[in-house]
């Protein structure tokens, strides 16, 4: 299997782990949003909770043979589930953090 069929099967299952975690309390539904064409992959909450709740709680892209994590709102951080599922450290970039922060985060540059 090819490295980038590999990653996108990794963040498909983290991704459903997440999803199938019934939502402690609300209305609120996780849903997940796979685009392998574009390489989009996000983690949505929606429903109610007094008020609307809607947003992405993880948003991964794969830009050139990197995994890329532009949204993170895991307790643990998914960039360790990533790594704990055989995604190398240097192919995750903690897209969240300013470009100038990224060489002490011990996570790809880009």
């Amino acid at each position: 299997m090819d490295t980038l069929n590999h990653y996108r099967q990794i963040i498909e299952k983290i991704l459903s782990d997440y999803a199938s975690i019934p939502y402690a309390y609300g209305d609120i539904e996780t849903e997940t949003v796979f685009d392998r064409d574009r390489d989009h992959y996000l983690l949505m909450n929606v429903g109610w909770d007094s008020r609307r709740v809607h947003g992405a709680l993880v948003h991964l892209d794969i830009r050139d043979g990197k995994v890329w994590v532009q949204r993170d709102g895991t307790e643990r951080g998914i960039a360790y589930d990533l790594e704990d599922a055989g995604i190398p450290k240097s192919q995750i970039v903690l897209g969240f953090h300013e470009p100038a922060v990224r060489p002490y985060t011990g996570f790809a540059v880009a």
